[in-house]
């Protein structure tokens, strides 16, 4: 029994416990759908928790205060998503509790979690049980009582973890979205995997190098229970500032649960990093500045990831600080704010080469790779703008999902009149080209596109990759899915019978012109089946195939 540990030891205790999470952060992800259904608790924890890996890994510490410090400050930076803030407060805590000691015996250890606990719980505005929050304090109430009765580190630990595994259980209970899912939290789950690949370092048992075929089958979510509904607000926005000296940010903390939730604020001596789920990023970021210099953001649409993971996809991953960071790093002086050249630029997001080559063709002055997988950030749309050589520059988002963070751009970049027309399809974007006009004012020519995207209908066909329900079909996996306006036209194991289907209904029995955009995964004499379908149905109708090279969907159709 290990009854005293040391600042080296703590660290390979550390080490042991970011391993642990690294072989098991899929079956973690799969669990997570609070705060939101976004899949990504168990990547976000254990990228956060490998920063302090790394970093022990580059100055070991023989004083566990040292130790500490150095592991705190490392999840700071390092810190991903609302569960990665979470968990480097606990440790932020842990260290307060170690400072200037050279060892720690069972009591201090145990007093060290709870203040970690307690760091935890200042830091978020509202905490919610049935979460990591509740699952550490029950953990370390149980550490302190044992501490009491035998002043050994592993035998406190061995019972936080315990005890942590009851509360853990309990989750499912105190929590209505983990109900309705059938799961544990994530987070709960993600710390107390970390807690015991630290006490397994303790025992002596062997760092897990990968994947463990031999734990037990993973328990996963239901994702496609869940709604919309069960997101309040729809960025994921995570900042880091670097303080100005005297200056509490205390009203700061208010403002953000004024326009948001799932506040969690860590900080040190020089700087404070925020994690917070809210409608207006643009917002929280401008108040930022007030309180110190604006060091690094990342800005993800968390309503996308939670349609992709429903969908069986895999969700694009929020907070990636560090590529933010070499994005910023990697950005040359050319990407400064361009000089007008003329009234009219334009901006668009599009997947697919082909796509890409249309809108280029059409005038388009910068294209932003996204879609339905890959949702470019307000950053992303940001730069764009910047570098577009135009009084005036018009966004078409393109994606139902990116207009919010579109929107975000207006009265941001000094110089540039900034209109977003909120085209949902990429075949709206492309109409509302069309009607642009560089003699006319800018808001006739607004009021030109909004009118030429509503007259615009998408369809689009796309795979079910798991078996789910969806508006009340049931969806088995492998099926092919037709989407008109968005909403599920149908379903089929043949996708000729479902172009057949989408050809014969009225958006294309009444349209003039209909438009076939097929995808990279469509091969040519695929594309020219499907457009062999549509000229016997809609044969008043001129149609046109083009190659758009989209991922995901095989074919987008428009028809006016």
């Amino acid at each position: 029994m290990v009854d005293i540990i040391d600042g080296a030891l703590f660290q390979r205790m550390v080490i042991h416990g970011s391993a642990s999470i690294n072989v098991q952060k899929q079956a973690i992800n799969d669990l997570n759908v609070f705060p939101v259904p976004d899949g990504d608790t168990g990547t976000n924890m254990s990228l956060t928790i490998g920063t302090a890996a790394a970093e022990a890994r580059k100055k070991p510490a023989q004083s566990i205060g040292k130790a500490a410090s150095i592991n705190a400050s490392a999840l700071l930076r390092g810190a991903r998503g609302n569960s990665g803030v979470i968990l480097s407060l606990l440790f932020r805590g842990v260290s307060k509790g170690f400072k200037e000691k050279d060892e720690a015996d069972g009591v201090v250890f145990a007093a060290a979690l709870n203040e970690g606990v307690s760091a935890a719980y200042k830091a978020v505005m509202k905490p919610a049980e049935g979460t990591i929050l509740t699952v550490s304090r029950l953990a370390a109430a149980k550490a302190a009582e044992t501490a009491q009765e035998h002043n050994s580190v592993e035998a406190v630990l061995e019972a936080a973890i315990s005890q942590g595994q009851i509360a853990l259980a309990d989750t499912v209970n105190q929590n209505p979205v983990l109900k309705k899912a059938g799961v544990v939290d994530a987070g709960g789950k993600g710390f107390l995997t970390i807690l015991q690949g630290m006490l397994d370092e303790l025992r002596g048992l062997p760092v897990p190098a990968e994947e463990d075929d031999s734990l037990p089958a993973k328990e996963s979510a239901d994702f496609a229970a869940l709604s919309e509904e069960d997101i309040t607000f729809t960025f994921d926005t995570v900042f880091i500032v670097r303080k100005t000296a005297g200056k509490s940010i205390g009203p700061f903390r208010s403002y953000l649960n004024s326009i948001g939730d799932s506040l969690v604020i860590g900080e040190d001596d020089e700087t404070f990093k925020v994690h917070v789920h809210t409608d207006t990023p643009g917002a929280a970021l401008s108040e930022a500045q007030k309180y110190g210099t604006l060091e690094l953001a990342k800005i993800e649409n968390m309503r996308t990831q939670a349609e992709e993971l429903a969908a069986g996809r895999q969700a694009q991953s929020t907070d990636d600080l560090e590529q933010v960071e070499a994005e910023l790093e990697a950005q040359e002086s050319g990407d400064a704010i361009a000089a007008p050249e003329k009234k009219y630029g334009v901006v668009a997001v599009s997947a697919g080469e082909g796509m890409a080559s249309v809108f280029r063709d059409l005038g388009v002055d910068g294209i932003i790779s996204g879609g339905q997988t890959m949702n470019p950030s307000t950053e992303d749309i940001l730069r764009e703008i910047a570098r577009t050589p135009a009084e005036v520059v018009f966004v078409l988002p393109n994606n139902k999902n990116i207009i919010m963070a579109a929107q975000q751009c207006v009265g941001l970049v000094e110089g540039k009149e900034v209109v977003v027309v909120p085209t949902r399809t990429v075949p709206q974007g492309i109409s509302a080209m069309l009607v642009l006009d560089p003699e006319a004012d800018t808001e006739s020519n607004a009021a030109a596109m909004e009118e030429a995207r509503k007259n615009v209908r998408t369809s689009e066909i796309t795979y079910a990759a798991r078996d789910s329900d969806f508006d009340g079909f049931d969806i088995h996996e492998g099926d092919y899915m037709a989407l008109a306006e968005g909403q599920l036209f149908g379903t089929d194991r043949a996708i000729d019978s479902l172009l057949e289907r989408l050809a014969r209904a009225d958006s294309q029995q009444n349209a003039e012109f209909i438009s076939i955009f097929y995808g990279e995964d469509v091969t040519e004499e695929q594309a020219g089946q499907a457009l062999a379908i549509f000229q016997k149905a809609c044969p008043s109708a001129e149609i046109t195939l083009l190659s758009g090279g989209q991922p995901v969907y095989y074919y987008m159709i428009s028809a006016e």
